[in-house]
Parts: structure tokens; sequence; C-alpha cells
């Protein structure tokens, strides 16, 4: 595996492997999302490590053990791939479609329901909200609060392009988002 992994090379796990190796521990399962999500909902036997503070070198290395990510869909956990593969792991991989093919495959998850929501969700709620706000508040005090409307789609339209989230890192920093399993 050479360090130019690009998104149509990583390698890929389907869910069903990923189940019959982890109950035969043939893999060590790690958990990029952040604390708050992995708290709601995880596959039983994995690891977390927020991708926000993901440290390759605390990665465990093992000869007998792939090392497979995952995160809600993919993205992620790409990029935490692309850092172990940089820093010269060998038998890694990801989960393919990430927890949500593992769920649409009928497998089961664990975890806390009443830990808090996806930061996906969280940013939809947030990004929503303002909207409707600001445009609430153009028709009734200023049309000057469209530009907060705009402002926000911007930032939805960056974060898309980008595949960065500045309001999603933000929200994963407040407090009831950093609560673990």
């Amino acid at each position: 595996m050479n360090s130019s992994l690009n998104q149509l090379s990583l390698p890929e796990i389907a869910p069903a492997d990923l189940n019959q190796k982890l109950h035969s521990q043939e893999v060590i399962l790690i958990d990029v999302r952040e604390s708050g999500e992995y708290a709601r909902e995880h596959i039983a036997g994995s690891i977390s490590m927020p991708l926000s503070v993901f440290d390759p070198e605390l990665v465990p290395r093992t000869r007998d053990q792939i090392l497979v990510l995952c995160c809600q869909s993919g993205m992620r956990s790409a990029r935490a791939l692309q850092k172990l593969s940089d820093r010269g792991f060998m038998q890694i991989a990801q989960l393919k479609g990430g927890i949500s093919s593992w769920k649409a495959s009928g497998l089961e998850t664990q975890g806390d329901r009443k830990a808090p929501i996806s930061l996906f969700r969280q940013v939809q709620i947030v990004a929503g909200a303002l909207v409707a706000i600001a445009t609430v508040f153009s028709v009734f005090v200023s049309p000057w609060f469209l530009l907060l409307s705009g402002f926000v789609g911007c930032g939805l339209v960056f974060a898309g392009v980008t595949n960065t989230c500045a309001m999603g890192q933000l929200l994963a920093k407040l407090p009831y988002n950093q609560r673990t399993a």
C-alpha cells in the first residue's frame, strides 16, 4: 500500500465480512466518529478514537489482526486511513459505507439512545434554525438579516466542497458531545 491512497483505492471490507472477522477476532475495529456519536451508537467491540484527535501513534500495531476503521458513512474513516497509511500501517481497511451500511445489512449496534445525536444532524438542525430565524427577522425586522441566511448557505456549500465543516467542528467541542460510552 502506498502513501498516495485516494478515495478510489482505499481498501474496504463489507459489513458481513467485518462481522465474521470480528467474531473470529481477526480485526481491531476503530470508530473515528466523535465521542458523543460513539456513545449513542457503535458496533460492539469497536474502539473509539475520534478523528478530531486521531493520533496514529496511539493505534495498536499488530501482525495478527487487520485494523479496520469506521465512521457513519466512510468519509472520516477514509481520512484516518490515509493518516495510518502515511505512517506505514499496512494491514488496514475501512468499513464499506460505514455504520449506515452495517445497519442496512441488518447487523446490530449498541449504545446509549440518550447520548447526543450525530454531529451531522446537529449541523442540520443549527443551520436550518439559523436560516429560518434569519428569514423571519428579515421580514419583520430588517432585510439585512438575509445576509445570515446567505452566510449559512455559503458555509454549507464550502463544507460540501471541501469535506470539512466548521460548524460541526465547533459543535463537537460542546460538553454534551464529549460524553463517552
